[in-house]
């Protein structure tokens, strides 16, 4: 008896779980636009060069037409539609919207997508390829133009919008720099008034 090709799987995406049937060899990209009808997360070149299909998972970016759904399960997922939180838009996509870090919009949920893992891998410390000294203890480099473009590199836009992409991710990650100290000082209030 040959083995099964297909199963039934849970994602959990955007704070959900769904079961689905699929094929072994089904993509994440498809599984969320074909079987979840999460058409946020666009299908560009279906090669992974193009990052349109950009999502997060477990927090880091991957391009989902190059990722199997069976290899998501029990990983939670990420897409545009889970960005916003209870109605209100993110830092990075206000900044996208304010500063028009899109022309077109087709790439734009990808962008946003990596831009969120951007700010988070930089915060982090992790080094690009243009980071001048990559010693853990230099700690994260200037956000300057140049690191946002390598780091952003894998997501292109064809209508040549990247002047305000580069600018709404610097944006954002001034906000996330500025509120992180906020949002320390919000918790040690609480535990104060616990305590």
């Amino acid at each position: 008896m040959a083995p099964s090709t297909s199963s039934v799987i849970t994602l959990n995406i955007n704070g959900e779980k769904h079961a689905l049937p699929v094929d072994h060899r089904t993509t994440l990209l498809d599984a969320l636009r074909e079987h979840l009808d999460l058409t946020g997360t666009k299908k560009g070149c279906d090669q992974g060069q193009c990052g349109a299909c950009t999502v997060l998972l477990d927090g880091r970016r991957v391009v989902s037409c190059l990722q199997l759904a069976v290899a998501a399960e029990g990983r939670a997922v990420t897409t545009i539609e889970g960005v916003a939180d209870d109605g209100r838009l993110h830092p990075v996509q206000q900044a996208f919207l304010d500063l028009d870090g899109y022309q077109c919009g087709y790439c734009t949920p990808g962008q946003i997508c990596s831009a969120l893992a951007v700010i988070e891998e930089h915060a982090a410390g992790w080094p690009s390829a243009v980071t001048a000294d990559v010693r853990p203890a230099a700690g994260p480099p200037p956000l300057t133009s140049e690191e946002i473009r390598e780091r952003m590199s894998g997501n292109l836009c064809r209508c040549g919008a990247y002047v305000s992409i580069v600018q709404a991710v610097a944006r954002a990650a001034e906000a996330r720099r500025t509120e992180a100290p906020r949002a320390e000082e919000e918790q040690d209030d609480v535990k104060e008034a616990v305590a």
